[in-house]
């Protein structure tokens, strides 16, 4: 049985299942095992972790604790809040767009970290261009271009991850009613909040195993790096960008890095990156952990407290969905489905893409089923891991429009 406790109830002997939290805020390279030595536990209390689950059968118990249903019946409370009726139009002729917009981006952003390393002035003209791209896509479909960056091969996340930050953060800012000026600020704030990280050696960005204390230390100082970069260079970047980059680790309960700022204390484009970074983090494979499904992010974010805004967290899911595009799900017909597009109206029945038969465990004819349709008698019954079923193509499902 799982039970979730605060990190200062922690004591040797529990099993930890799970640290609640991204990976960027603890030096350890795997949840799951039993905690025996009083270094890892002082490693885990000086973290930015808050909360953990602890498996009960297989090391100490506590008398309280939330179980994993009062957890998930919480989190669901949360997600339910944000539904919300949509305006949507067609997917499938930005999701063309959208790719070649990627390809450019990514070229970009490849040669402005290079001018990073290099000690150079980061190339003004380039970025603009890339959050004027990526805006305006995000503009005509809100969800094409953040689909298509959400896939990206591990060897080039610390590329990748800057322009899907940019998207998802004109995608949040769209949602909070930012002015065109404002949208423009938060694009730019997505793709530079990691700039710092070049800062850093590779294998240590890298790097498959735990990582040492000096190293988490040097990890933790990449926002101090990425502002001291942008202040001295000649770019013109706002006092706001500055702030998103420096304070993106920041949590609203104060437990973060680099300052323990609490609060309002966080400036509202940090806020945001905060929430677009981990969200991007967790549903990327990385050198040393396979991503979580995109519904298994949202919902476990969902559950951790104290450490994103919950009105910019509401406004988040609004603009990728409960359900977001890639997401397996259960049906209660028993079929398991890839989720292809977001419902205008509604973000409890999107587009999917059945393939697969719980009942009799075999694949069946792919077939697009509109949930929202009026003759349709389906639903989404649950949310799924991809892990656990073991299937490799589901990308390429929700891609075949």
């Amino acid at each position: 049985m799982l039970k979730k406790i605060p990190v200062a109830r922690v004591v040797p002997g529990m099993y930890i299942h799970e640290l609640c939290g991204s990976w960027m805020d603890h030096p350890f390279w795997r949840s799951g095992f039993l905690l025996e030595d009083r270094h890892d536990l002082e490693r885990l209390q000086k973290s930015s972790v808050t909360e953990v689950w602890i498996d009960i059968s297989k090391g100490m118990d506590v008398p309280d604790g939330e179980t994993s249903d009062e957890v998930s019946e919480r989190s669901e409370l949360v997600l339910q809040q944000v539904v919300s009726g949509r305006t949507r139009q067609s997917m499938a002729d930005e999701l063309r767009r959208a790719a070649k917009i990627c390809e450019r981006s990514k070229a970009a952003v490849i040669s402005m970290f290079n001018e990073v390393r290099m000690g150079r002035s980061i190339n003004t003209e380039q970025t603009q261009q890339v959050v004027s791209e990526v805006t305006q896509s995000v503009l005509r479909h809100p969800n094409a271009l953040l689909s298509i960056v959400r896939v990206k091969q591990a060897d080039e996340y610390t590329y990748m991850h800057s322009v899907a930050v940019c998207a998802l953060m004109v995608s949040l800012a769209r949602e909070l009613e930012f002015d065109d000026d404002a949208l423009h600020e938060a694009g730019m704030a997505g793709l530079l909040h990691d700039v710092g990280k070049m800062a850093i050696d590779d294998a240590i960005l890298n790097k498959p195993g735990s990582l040492t204390d000096e190293e988490f230390e040097q990890i933790r100082r990449h926002p101090e790096f990425g502002v001291s970069y942008l202040q001295r260079g000649e770019a013109a970047v706002s006092r706001e960008v500055l702030q998103a980059c420096y304070q993106h680790h920041e949590k609203m309960d104060g437990s973060g890095y680099p300052r323990g700022l609490k609060g309002d204390r966080i400036s509202l484009l940090a806020r945001m990156t905060a929430v677009c970074d981990v969200y991007d983090a967790l549903t990327s494979d990385r050198p040393y952990k396979r991503g979580w499904g995109p519904a298994e992010t949202i919902q476990r974010m969902a559950q951790w407290k104290g450490h994103f805004d919950p009105r910019v967290f509401q406004a988040f899911v609004r603009s990728v969905g409960i359900y977001p595009v890639g997401s397996l799900v259960r049906l209660e017909s028993g079929r398991l489905a890839v989720v292809m597009e977001q419902n205008e109206k509604s973000l409890l029945v999107p587009k999917v893409k059945v393939f697969y038969s719980t009942r009799s465990g075999m694949h069946i004819e792919r077939e697009v089923v509109n949930l929202a349709a009026p003759h349709c008698s389906d639903a989404i019954a649950a949310r799924e891991s991809q892990e656990d079923w073991g299937f490799k193509d589901l990308d390429d499902l929700w891609r075949e429009q």
